[in-house]
């Protein structure tokens, strides 16, 4: 997969992002995103600030911000976007997951297969 990344962030979640490690109270390398067991679906993002980056870990950076992945997550994540949405009631990161199979109510917790080349191409990911 060469030259391919995990994860793409929208210019709004790019800009939310720069925003959030500026504000951080000690320096901030980017964001760590993954997965977790939990929740009523099974699975649930994870995303925590990163002073650094770990050994095997993804690597993305976008208009000025990095983004870790978190190596058990990198099948869960192939061909994520990572966007930032404001509506009247509320604003979040959310995730637009090919490899996403279904959602709790909730919303925090989802299903997620984790990638396989056929799924892949049919969601337009290059091989």
């Amino acid at each position: 997969m060469s030259g391919f990344q995990v994860i793409s962030l929208t210019d709004r979640a790019a800009d939310r992002l720069k925003a959030i490690i500026a504000d951080a109270d000690k320096p901030i390398a980017g964001l760590r995103v993954g997965v977790r067991n939990g929740g009523c679906a099974g699975m649930a993002y994870t995303m925590e600030y990163a002073e650094g980056r770990n050994v095997g870990e993804d690597m993305v950076e976008v208009n000025g911000v990095t983004v870790f992945i978190d190596p058990k997550a990198v099948l869960f994540l192939l061909g994520t976007e990572m966007d930032f949405k404001t509506d009247k009631l509320s604003s979040q990161f959310v995730f637009n997951n090919p490899n996403q199979t279904s959602a709790c109510g909730c919303g925090e917790s989802i299903a997620i297969t984790p990638a396989t080349p056929d799924r892949l191409a049919a969601a337009g990911v290059p091989a």
